[in-house]
């Protein structure tokens, strides 16, 4: 019998001021280690998501904690059947997750973090202002219960959002959470800076709280979305039947796909209205070269993304 596919969803806030030369030999180990994926590296850290068998895991992770700055890196796993990842690749970049305000560094301040079997009692405090801290389009099929959706497109917009909803003198305590945990180390860091005393992240994010608590206790809502083919995972990291518009990169539900408005590749309910005729011109391109690839077995582009890339 075939041996599930391992996604291993990894990050660490650590100095690493040889970010540049470590591009290369951490590529190496990928292929290595038959490893699929992206993996970001930067001055102020590592963060991704791939994916590979069990021994290939292990042995990225052996070979990222043989650097004594790794040893403790945070990392997360579920399975799927088949591979959610077409490539293997290490990029370069200024920030592992883009808030883009100067000076916020949770390898020097960052808020208190919170086990997932301690969360549930956290958030059921009324004084405690709850926030999801990922995009319009993740909080859209799947939350925790009472939380605040900010109704970002993107996490540059978060600190916008935050000096103009909330005041550190009013909200004494707020909690924050995120697909894998790294949005929310960033966002507490920047709210400490803000001056915001109480602030308490959730530790290993959504992903982790899926996996050690039972869904008989779960305050999570829906489904959630996850940076791969997969989409989406339910309570128990099962593939969800989310599908994923490859022009605009929405997820699309079983309702979404039975619309109009649904062309595989080429449109959904949530852009067809939007798409300017060159998008959807190359977003055509982009679906014949998709089915062309697919029927040579070969790797293939996600989709056109005309919007900007959603943060890992």
């Amino acid at each position: 019998m075939t041996q599930p596919v391992v996604v291993a969803a990894l990050y660490k806030f650590v100095t690493l001021e040889d970010y540049v030369a470590l591009r290369e030999p951490l590529l190496q180990a990928m292929l290595a280690n038959g490893i699929k994926g992206t993996l970001l590296i930067a001055e102020e850290g590592i963060n991704g998501t791939v994916s590979g068998s069990r021994a290939g895991i292990d042995g990225l992770l052996a070979w990222l904690k043989n650097d004594p700055r790794m040893v403790d890196l945070d990392h997360k796993e579920s399975y799927c059947d088949e591979q959610p990842f077409y490539r293997t690749k290490v990029k370069l970049k200024k920030e592992i997750v883009t808030l883009g305000v100067e000076g916020v560094d949770p390898n020097k301040q960052v808020g208190t973090y919170v086990d997932p079997q301690d969360w549930n009692a956290l958030i059921a405090d009324p004084e405690v202002l709850l926030i999801d801290t990922r995009n319009d389009y993740e909080v859209s099929i799947g939350t925790f219960e009472g939380a605040i959706d900010p109704k970002t497109t993107s996490f540059r917009e978060f600190p916008d959002y935050i000096r103009a909803n909330f005041d550190p003198a009013r909200h004494k305590k707020v909690a924050m959470f995120c697909t894998g945990g790294i949005r929310c180390e960033k966002a507490s860091s920047y709210m400490l800076g803000e001056g915001f005393e109480e602030v308490y992240h959730l530790k290993g994010g959504i992903l982790k709280y899926l996996e050690e608590v039972p869904q008989a206790e779960s305050q999570w809502r829906g489904d959630c979305f996850v940076f791969d083919n997969r989409v989406t995972v339910r309570h128990d990291l099962s593939e969800g039947d989310y599908d994923q518009c490859h022009a605009c990169r929405t997820p699309v539900s079983v309702e979404d796909r039975a619309s109009e408005h649904y062309v595989p590749g080429i449109s959904c309910p949530h852009c067809w209205d939007t798409l300017s005729e060159k998008t959807r011109r190359s977003a055509i391109d982009r679906q014949k070269q998709i089915e062309l690839a697919k029927a040579r077995n070969q790797p293939h582009p996600i989709g056109y993304n005309y919007r900007q890339a959603p943060e890992a």
